[in-house]
């Protein structure tokens, strides 16, 4: 049989469609804290668990490694990466910089349509963390995290500064957010983020920014000793930069 070029491109394609696949099915469980942080991966266990062969399991753990979401050490094999305590806190020292410019921004420059809408988004989003603890199962936990994120985004947006927009997704702080919360189940209060959006529709950019830096460091210490007991003594040896990691999973996530 005679292969043609578009038998290659065709090849070509199927391969990347898997190995796009597998890595969004592992980021994915990632996220709702099926394989969480610390898990060792085993690419030819998860080659048989999702049916794929050896190779898009591999490209996709190296995507996930090149975005340092995983980690391969030699002679320790690839595991989810395990953030010590002084990583967690370079994170939170990252967010707090960009989404207390952001709530600074908001405060001033946000119209009235975008604050009733972020009204908006708060209460729905208070709503289904309070229906999240009801009901934790990977559907609600994914759904819920990732509205989560989009009403942080919205923030940034109604700034209208498209730089500090692409600074959170370049540093992707608020999926660090995510993977500390799913790990440790932290608990918030009620209307939480009710009550940040009435501090940022305040016209008031000190207050702005003081209601966002309080809602930031919520539970800091409460993740960074569950993270360390969880993750175990060893977590200093580990790389200690966290840096790039995911963009969000292909689902919609807006609305």
């Amino acid at each position: 049989m005679r292969i043609t070029g578009t038998d290659h491109r065709n090849r070509h394609e199927l391969g990347h469609n898997l190995s796009h696949r597998a890595y969004y099915l592992i980021r994915e469980r990632i996220l709702i804290g099926q394989i969480p942080l610390g898990t060792p991966l085993s690419r030819r266990g998860l080659a048989r668990e999702l049916g794929m062969s050896f190779l898009p399991i591999s490209q996709a753990i190296e995507r996930l490694a090149d975005e340092e979401l995983v980690e391969t050490r030699p002679r320790a094999g690839t595991i989810v990466s395990r953030p010590t305590p002084q990583n967690i806190r370079a994170h939170y020292i990252l967010r707090e910089a960009l989404e207390c410019q952001a709530a600074r921004l908001f405060a001033e420059k946000a119209s009235s349509e975008e604050r009733l809408e972020l009204r908006k988004m708060a209460a729905r989003l208070d709503n289904m963390l309070a229906s999240r603890g009801k009901r934790r199962n990977a559907e609600v936990v994914f759904r819920t995290q990732a509205y989560h994120m989009s009403f942080h985004m919205r923030v940034v947006e109604c700034t209208g500064s498209v730089a500090l927009s692409k600074a959170i997704e370049k540093t992707h702080v608020l999926i660090f957010n995510w993977l500390y919360d799913i790990s440790t189940k932290l608990s918030l209060p009620t209307r939480w983020h009710g009550v940040l959006t009435e501090a940022l529709e305040r016209n008031d950019q000190d207050v702005a920014e003081k209601a966002m830096r309080k809602h930031i460091n919520y539970g800091l210490r409460q993740i960074q000793e569950t993270l360390a007991q969880q993750l175990g003594p060893d977590t200093s040896q580990l790389p200690s930069s966290l840096g790039r990691t995911l963009n969000v999973a292909p689902r919609a996530w807006r609305k």
